[in-house]
């Protein structure tokens, strides 16, 4: 059974490293041995009931952890009851009348809030999940495949639950969206393809076979969207000529402002866009390739309606499907990477390409190291996994990544999903206590049972804060 793991309840990686004892870290783990057999068969239902209802609600309940929860709840329902929202005679007591009477609002709030309190982890924080995104774990998949390293994260649970997240979250029309919530597309419905068939989903199989389809209809994997191109060609089933340049000597660009040339230094980008294009120009400067497997042969012809040998890359650097195409290059776009990739067969081995390489791994690290292998987010944090073992296979930095995978991960009842960030834990905590405070349920931190959950909470928040002050001020060490 799948148990959720916050602060020290997880197990230790060795090569785990924190300054605030893990606070607010959120993981799953399977435990084969936890769980009555009443417990292992109501977890089944709730996921029986989340995929019988999953093409009107999209979105999972968090499911899994209300029901571990589920004595907390009903103990403080008990100290807390909800009050009786008719009156006398019967009828339904409006908003309005509750606002006038101080002592019924109050009752509503301490049992709102003594739910809300059974939620909370011991650490101090508040958990959930933060997921919806359809294109981060075929990222993850990919990566972890060309690096031969998946059997050390993907366990046959985690893959059970990743392909059921798949099956619930397919569109009806056989595609997979950008996010749950979207309608289908070719970067999601290419992507999660692929990582079906990496995890072992045969090609027969009715969900492929249904994705394969939307693919062949739209013209094939050439009309997948630029993140999508580059994990195809990492993965060696789509030619790195097919993609437009992503170069890495722009890193060499000088950052001063005064030159003019400053602006366009990558360093300028914002931050989410420059922490991936930092690790994506690495890869495609170094052209890393996943080493060619039968299954990877398969991909090459599943994936396209046309021969792989006969498909012209040149133009397919362009395509895109229309369900993709929100806004179409501008005519300076286009010669812009026409002029760039006619650099590249000057600059692909040249002695400035090796130094490019090099800055671009000087600031990868440094943003590895910064975040103790968190990183700003989930795309760049596979894209810097994948970089040091295309830098060094048997690098201690490659290492140090796979501690801080499954502070990425997160199990529901609809499946395992990679999620948007490592958690949400320090706003909705803050929030937390802000409610708190604002409903004068806070004041008594002493003897209060209100006030000692957000004087917990509060203290979670510092512990959080001051890892990101201690890195910073090792930063400017």
């Amino acid at each position: 059974m799948w148990k959720y793991k916050n602060a020290d309840e997880a197990k230790k990686h060795p090569f785990l490293r924190t300054l605030n004892n893990n606070i607010g870290r959120q993981t799953w783990e399977y435990d084969y041995d936890a769980g009555t057999v009443k417990e292992r068969a109501d977890i089944e239902a709730i996921r029986k009931h989340f995929t019988a209802n999953k093409d009107t609600q999209h979105h999972p309940s968090d499911a899994f952890m209300r029901y571990f929860n589920r004595e907390k709840s009903e103990e403080a329902s008990k100290r807390f009851p909800l009050p009786d929202l008719k009156d006398k005679d019967g009828n339904l007591i409006s908003f309005h009348d509750i606002s006038k009477d101080p002592k019924l609002v109050e009752d509503h709030l301490k049992a709102g809030i003594s739910f809300y309190k059974t939620l909370q982890q011991d650490d101090g924080h508040w958990a959930g999940d933060y997921g919806g995104p359809m294109f981060l774990l075929p990222g993850l998949v990919i990566a972890l495949y060309t690096t031969n390293g998946l059997s050390q994260i993907f366990t046959e649970q985690h893959i059970e639950e990743t392909v059921r997240y798949l099956r619930n979250h397919q569109n009806p029309d056989g595609g997979f969206g950008l996010h749950i919530e979207g309608g289908s597309t070719m970067f999601g419905t290419g992507l999660s393809y692929v990582m079906a068939r990496l995890l072992g989903v045969p090609a027969e199989d009715p969900m492929a076979v249904a994705a394969r389809t939307w693919i062949h209809r739209r013209g094939g994997a050439t009309f997948i969207t630029s993140w999508g191109k580059f994990w195809l060609a990492v993965l060696g089933v789509y030619d790195w000529m097919g993609m437009n340049p992503l170069t890495p000597e722009m890193w060499l660009l000088p950052y001063s402002r005064w030159t003019g040339i400053g602006y366009l230094h990558p360093g300028r980008f914002w931050c989410h866009c420059r922490m991936v294009y930092l690790p994506m120009s690495y890869l495609y400067g170094k052209r890393t390739t996943c080493r060619e497997t039968e299954l990877t042969r398969q991909l090459r012809e599943e994936l396209y309606p046309m021969p792989y040998n006969s498909i012209d890359w040149d133009r397919a650097r362009n395509e895109c499907a229309k369900e993709d195409l929100f806004y179409p290059h501008p005519k300076i776009q286009d010669i812009l990477w026409w002029s760039l990739l006619k650099c590249e067969r000057f600059l692909m081995h040249s002695s400035l390409r090796e130094k490019a390489l090099k800055e671009c791994m000087k600031h990868i690290h440094y943003e590895d190291e910064n975040t103790r292998y968190v990183d700003i987010g989930p795309v760049n944090k596979v894209l810097n996994l994948l970089a040091c073992w295309a830098e060094d296979p048997d690098s201690q930095a490659y290492r140090n990544h796979f501690a801080r995978v499954s502070d990425y991960l997160w199990v529901a009842e609809d499946g395992l999903r990679m999620q948007g960030y490592n958690g949400s834990q320090l706003w909705d905590t803050a929030f937390a206590v802000q409610a708190l405070a604002e409903a004068g349920l806070g004041r008594g931190l002493s003897s209060d049972p209100f006030g000692q959950n957000g004087a917990v909470g509060r203290e979670g928040a510092k512990e959080a804060d001051q890892e990101s002050k201690e890195t910073s001020e090792g930063k400017r060490e």
